[in-house]
């Protein structure tokens, strides 16, 4: 979740203008937790947004904002991996929203946790 989450709010940041607001909500809907990032920056030119969970994919308005095109792209396995799901919604020039949806509590989680290899004590 730390990959995520920190890649998420780092683009938010990173790709909005000094002193805008970045919002960042958690609600609980069954046995998910839904994470919301949501920024007042760039927005993501639609011809972009097809690309965007692509390797080395870098927006066409990101102009001098360093990056390597990865993050979200990690994101996204990192999504996969926990068995959630990844959106968003952007308008260019007026900022953009992820929501990410995780199975985190009750069976669903549970069962996930068994799937995992153990990790030998030290």
């Amino acid at each position: 979740m730390e990959h995520i989450l920190s890649n998420l709010l780092s683009n938010a940041v990173k790709f909005s203008p000094v002193g805008s607001p970045v919002t960042f909500r958690v609600r609980r809907h069954g046995n998910f937790a839904e994470f919301l990032i949501e920024d007042q920056g760039v927005g993501i030119p639609l011809e972009d947004q097809g690309h965007l969970f692509t390797a080395f994919h870098r927006g066409t308005n990101v102009g001098q904002v360093s990056g390597s095109g990865l993050g979200l792209v990690i994101v996204k396995r990192c999504v996969d991996l926990h068995g959630g799901t990844i959106s968003f919604e952007s308008t260019l020039g007026q900022g953009t929203r992820f929501a990410v949806t995780l199975p985190l509590f009750g069976e669903v989680s549970h069962r996930f946790l068994e799937t995992l290899p153990s990790i030998p004590s030290a």
